[in-house]
């Protein structure tokens, strides 16, 4: 490939072929390899953004082979495809023979523990990996170092909270993913000690809150295994305290699939159906995606909204402090609030922007905050998030519980 190449891998997807239109408002890339199982979603996202730097390619990320040669010569691989305890290690593990640098938008938290472990492999090849470049993980850590570096002498808790949904379609990655939260341990930081809980279990249940979210609503949240819990207090020593919890509406469509897993229907072992084998798990992706128009129509829900929130606490001049910072928007869901901001990781990664060197690394260690805040408006406003493409509020909570909302800029407080 001539020229500096992104290959965005699942690129036909819902993030992806936002990533991809994001990707188009800058001339950072030369050109863009939309790369998707389905060659005719990749396609036909090709056509939509009608950029000749842009051309579709069908490639199957399970054959490690056929991946390594899509991806050779190319500068940046930006990793979509999901689900990602199944296809972010061998992605990575091919960018690293291919000897290409990688971001993804890894929200699977074992996943990225295989990531990470990848480090080493990574640096002796030269390659940088940025893990987790999406709305939490991404924005989230990003959006506790901006309180670490711009407010506090001290931060002490982080507390990352999530809604989103009313989006057209959820693919099976997707609906896997929030399978895979809902059956596995989920890793909670409380009094300076890891912890591990399950969101459908008891030990899960102290954490379940209903919070009020700008642009969405009231909603109960869960505990969730996103990986922030695990990277932020390596970030940040200090920290005494990291939560992750979320939710997807409308609630009676993520009840389902509560219940459904409660029912034993996670399951990947095939059992016999008549003459066919079929893993529970499909099937229960199939009764989740068949159900689901009418769910969104009896909520009265016409399109996707969501929010992102993270409240730190710490210490300014010995007293205590709290700062909240929410993402949020009526009319944009996890497609444009995960897409934007791997397409802003790959443009500093192409830029040479990072704060890191080779190897395997969390946004904390690696983006610029103000380089990234920076960049949003234009990239943002280009695939159709109005405003000033990154509407955050920030609110202050001083020591005697007082509030005031903090002026921001994009380059900061004012």
């Amino acid at each position: 490939m001539d020229g500096a190449t992104v290959v965005v891998v699942g690129g036909g997807g819902g993030v992806g072929s936002v990533a991809a239109r994001a990707l188009a408002q800058t001339d950072d890339a030369d050109a863009v390899v939309i790369a998707d199982l389905d060659s005719s979603a990749a396609t036909a996202v090709v056509s939509e953004i009608g950029d000749s730097r842009f051309r579709a390619a069908g490639v199957d990320i399970g054959d490690p082979d056929a991946l390594g040669e899509m991806l050779r010569g190319a500068a940046v691989v930006l990793n979509c495809a999901g689900p990602f305890y199944r296809f972010g290690p061998p992605t990575l593990e091919a960018s690293i023979r291919a000897g290409v640098d990688y971001v993804d938008i890894c929200d699977d938290l074992d996943a990225t523990r295989a990531l990470l472990a990848l480090s080493n492999e990574a640096e002796s090849a030269g390659i940088t990996a940025l893990v987790g470049m999406g709305n939490s993980p991404g924005l989230a850590n990003l959006f506790v170092k901006l309180c670490a570096e711009l407010f506090f002498d001290e931060i002490h808790s982080a507390e990352i909270i999530h809604i989103h949904g009313g989006e057209p379609d959820e693919g099976a990655g997707v609906l896997k993913h929030r399978i895979h939260a809902m059956t596995n341990d989920v890793p909670v930081f409380v009094g300076g000690e890891m912890h591990s809980v399950r969101m459908l279990e008891e030990s899960g249940a102290p954490f379940i809150r209903t919070v009020d979210f700008p642009d969405v609503g009231s909603s109960k949240v869960f505990p969730y295994p996103h990986p922030e819990t695990i990277t932020l207090p390596a970030a940040f020593p200090t920290l005494r305290r990291v939560t992750n919890l979320g939710v997807v509406f409308p609630f009676p469509y993520f009840e389902l699939t509560q219940d459904l897993v409660r029912a034993g229907m996670a399951s990947e072992e095939p059992v016999a159906v008549g003459d066919t084998e079929v893993a529970p798990i499909d099937m229960m992706v199939s009764v989740l995606r068949s159900r689901r128009p009418e769910l969104l129509a009896d909520a009265g829900i016409t399109g996707p909204a969501g929010c992102l929130m993270v409240v730190v606490s710490g210490v300014i001049d010995g007293e205590d402090h709290r700062y909240e910072i929410s993402l949020s928007s009526g009319s944009a869901g996890a497609g444009e609030g995960t897409g934007i901001p791997a397409a802003l990781g790959a443009i500093l990664m192409l830029r040479g922007a990072l704060e890191c060197g080779p190897g395997a690394h969390p946004p904390e260690v690696a983006v610029p905050v103000s380089d990234l805040l920076e960049l949003a408006p234009m990239v943002a406003s280009g695939v159709g998030v109005s405003g000033d493409g990154l509407p955050l509020t920030v609110r202050h909570f001083g020591p005697s519980g007082e509030c005031e909302e903090i002026p921001f800029s994009l380059g900061g407080a004012q």
